[in-house]
């Protein structure tokens, strides 16, 4: 599952870069960038430091299927993944930009209805990962008949989506019912 493209000419080169500066301003790591272009690594690392003023952070990617399940993150997960297929399959966008621009508006989403994001880059470009790889998939909601991410192999056969059934603590803090409230609307906003 080799997305890199050959390296041929200076436009080719220009437009890494290009999709390179737009991934580290999003906030992706160096793993991300080597995965996805064909660029070097220490052309990477310079530009990362040229981009941000800062070396790139160092450590491992996101690596559990498990952590898309949480209600919060599901939620989100599905809510990025579907306007990433939107933009994959009705806008006929490549994979890479259809993950830059799904991850600025699933963002701009958040924003809308002041809701923190629950996806960075890296948690966005791991779900799409994950479901490329089969290791997840989308089920459609029996309620509202909306796509959500879950196992690839569950074998439930009617499932409802994280929106139609928010499970009873989402939301709850110590004596602020307000809150509570106010999130559930931003979550059916979300949805």
């Amino acid at each position: 599952m080799n997305s890199k493209r050959p390296r041929s000419g200076l436009a080719s080169d220009a437009m890494m870069l290009m999709e390179a500066v737009a991934l580290i301003r999003l906030g992706a790591r160096l793993q991300i960038l080597e995965s996805e272009l064909s660029l070097p690594h220490e052309r990477l690392v310079r530009l990362y430091h040229e981009v941000r003023g800062a070396s790139p952070p160092k450590g491992m990617l996101p690596f559990s299927a498990d952590w898309y399940m949480s209600w919060k993150a599901n939620l989100h997960a599905s809510l990025f993944y579907g306007i990433f297929r939107f933009l994959r399959n009705e806008a006929d966008c490549g994979r890479l930009e259809a993950l830059v621009k799904g991850f600025e508006q699933y963002s701009a989403c958040c924003d809308e209805v002041n809701s923190p994001s629950e996806l960075d880059l890296k948690r966005a470009w791991t779900l799409v990962r994950f479901v490329e790889g089969e290791i997840l998939g989308t089920a459609v909601c029996v309620e509202c008949g909306a796509q959500f991410i879950t196992y690839r192999h569950d074998v439930r056969r009617r499932s409802q989506c994280i929106a139609c059934h928010l499970p009873v603590r989402a939301g709850k803090r110590v004596g602020d019912s307000r809150l509570r409230a106010d999130e559930d609307v931003a979550i059916r906003e979300l949805w």
